[in-house]
């Protein structure tokens, strides 16, 4: 009876989870990974023996951002007690990276999955028109950032920009008009800023920037996010000048996040 309570565990590992069509990892609180399944060996681009004391490569999301570290994702869900979703870019592969805190163990488990076999995360988190991460990824990647300002004694800044003359453009030109105007806001936007901001859509006419940085008031940030934003844009044929308007909050992460984004919201109706 013994030998069979022993063996049990494994075999239910080999039996269910080694053949589940979804990557699993199991990691340690450092995101050292502890054990995992074939099909996850296969989308990280290594031998399934080696996963035991594998470390993930440093990773993107679908804007281009770098994401934090595996230790830094684990500690997060582990402190919060939530699940966290949010898109991976690979050196080799995409997909989308589900981690879940086992707290009691102090453990997460991590479920990957490849972009394109799961669209409702993707209708969920990224926008559609504009390709960049939706209000839902970008809340996250904001309570990341201040969260870091809070730990490393950095400062986080959330500017929102308004294209306020938007509902002119759709009356003038129409709302194919207007989606291109938009579509093209955001290339702009995340071409333009730093690799490491989030830039998002947050709003019908509205986007979105989270930046980090050591010092200053967010300034400059809100000023090279205006100037991209406010360019004129050519849509067949027609020159479009946008009305822009950018405001933003820097926090030293001692802010809760909801207050953040009210007092940035109060300054853009204001």
């Amino acid at each position: 009876m013994r030998t069979v309570q022993s063996t049990t565990p494994r075999r239910v590992w080999d039996e269910l989870v080694a053949e589940l069509p979804v990557g699993v990892l199991l990691q340690d609180d450092r995101g050292t990974v502890l054990a995992g399944n074939r099909l996850a060996a296969a989308l990280l681009d290594v031998p399934p023996t080696t996963l035991p004391g594998y470390r993930l490569p440093a990773a993107w999301d679908e804007s281009g951002a770098r994401l934090p570290t595996c230790a830094e994702l684990a500690a997060q869900v582990l402190r919060t007690g939530a699940a966290l979703t949010i898109p991976v870019v690979l050196p080799h592969t995409r997909v989308w990276a589900d981690i879940h805190p086992l707290s009691e163990r102090g453990q997460v488990l991590v479920l990957l999955r490849p972009v394109q076999q799961d669209v409702p995360h993707s209708a969920n988190l990224l926008d559609a028109l504009t390709g960049l991460p939706g209000r839902a990824l970008l809340l996250d990647r904001l309570d990341q950032a201040l969260t870091r300002a809070r730990t490393h004694g950095t400062l986080a800044t959330l500017a929102l920009v308004d294209v306020h003359q938007l509902a002119e453009v759709n009356r003038t030109h129409g709302f194919q008009r207007g989606d291109e105007l938009l579509a093209v806001i955001g290339g702009r936007l995340r071409e333009g800023l730093r690799e490491d901001y989030t830039v998002a859509r947050y709003g019908g006419d509205e986007f979105a920037v989270v930046a980090e940085h050591p010092n200053g008031n967010g300034e400059a940030v809100a000023a090279r996010a205006r100037e991209l934003a406010g360019r004129a844009v050519r849509l067949g044929g027609t020159r479009i000048q946008p009305g822009v308007r950018v405001c933003w909050v820097t926090s030293d992460g001692d802010t809760p996040l909801h207050s953040v984004i009210a007092h940035v919201e109060e300054r853009l109706r204001h």
